[in-house]
């Protein structure tokens, strides 16, 4: 099934229709992807990593669980095929989708679907819609980054800190200084490096193609990354698609940060779902660059909008008495756009 979940597009698979060989599966997905190419003309990729992906979908055996979801980044313009990540967005058609396949039955107007993120070993509850026990793609819910409304489905995140990096400050600093730019690493979710745009010589506001165009700052961005891989307990991240690198910016829309966001070796169009979840997070990390440019509201519950080149997506965190984050939830909407087979 062909879906769009999020901000993203990609291939939903059973894991069961997949090769069991791990080797095989990856050179099969390439080649229904049509990777490595840049324009992936021989296959179902949209030219972009962000309709280069999939899901594998299987029945769960754990307890209070209903699904297991495995993530993968093909690769456009590479043979690459990594589970280094998650992905929040695709997440976002796991719940509708294993509810078509018959993984889940339905449970009145609203379904509960409770998915192992089988990356990092956390868990997501999703809430589809399913009027009349069928699962419905259209309503009124709206997110940035996607044209028109749809049938709303909340993502509820809890336990993600250090989910890829073992600790959600995985140097136990709030700030580390690499190639003389303050950055804190963090992970709630989502491994990313946040640092403000300014100390790069840059606004953050900056429109995409810009920042793809300006091959000085991407090389000086990517030196950063290389140089911190292995802090972040990811080794060598050369040919790994983590950590997301982060630029941030003073609100300027009425949000509470603004980030241009990186994939990192081409600028997000939007952010992802888990990336907005960590630089929320950095925003209340005291004395992070994030910290320094955010506007945070009062409260143990937080709203924090944060603001990409088209839009906004809005992070609702819960705090505990000591202000670490202890559970994330936000708002996305899928669609099918295709159901049938497709060849390798």
């Amino acid at each position: 099934m062909w879906m769009r979940g999020g901000t993203s597009k990609g291939g939903y698979f059973l894991g069961r229709d997949l090769p069991a060989d791990i080797a095989e599966r990856d050179a099969l997905l390439l080649r229904v992807m049509g990777s490595p190419d840049p324009r992936q003309i021989d296959g179902m990729g949209g030219a972009d990593p962000l309709t280069s992906k999939v899901a594998v979908v299987s029945k769960s055996t754990r307890s209070g669980i209903d699904v297991d979801y495995l993530f993968l980044q093909v690769f456009v313009d590479q043979a690459t095929v990594t589970d280094a990540q998650n992905c929040g967005n695709i997440l976002a058609g796991v719940g509708p989708f294993a509810i078509e396949r018959g993984l889940v039955e339905a449970t009145g107007d609203e379904t509960r679907v409770a998915i192992f993120m089988e990356n990092t070993g956390q868990v997501a509850i999703a809430t589809v819609q399913t009027p009349g026990g069928a699962v419905t793609y259209g309503g009124n819910a709206r997110i940035d980054g996607v044209p028109g409304t749809h049938a709303p489905v909340p993502l509820e995140f809890r336990d993600t800190a250090g989910s890829s990096c073992g600790a959600l400050l995985p140097t136990g600093n709030a700030v580390d200084v690499v190639n003389g730019v303050p950055v804190t690493l963090i992970d709630n979710g989502m491994p990313c490096v946040v640092m403000k745009a300014a100390d790069l010589g840059i606004t953050g506001y900056e429109e995409r193609d810009w920042l793809d165009a300006n091959t000085d700052l991407k090389a000086r961005i990517e030196a950063i990354r290389l140089a911190v891989g292995e802090r972040m307990n990811l080794g060598d991240v050369r040919d790994k698609s983590v950590p997301k690198m982060m630029l941030v910016a003073p609100p300027n829309a009425g949000g509470a940060v603004c980030v241009r966001s990186f994939i990192p070796h081409r600028a997000h169009a939007t952010i992802g779902v888990l990336g907005a979840v960590s630089v929320a997070t950095a925003c209340l990390v005291p004395g992070s660059p994030a910290a320094e440019v955010a506007v945070i509201p009062h409260g143990p519950r937080k709203l924090l909008s944060v603001e990409h080149p088209t839009g906004e997506l809005s992070c609702v965190l819960e705090v505990n008495d000591a202000g670490e984050v202890i559970s994330a939830a936000l708002l996305r909407t899928a669609r099918k756009l295709m159901d049938g087979l497709v060849f390798g």
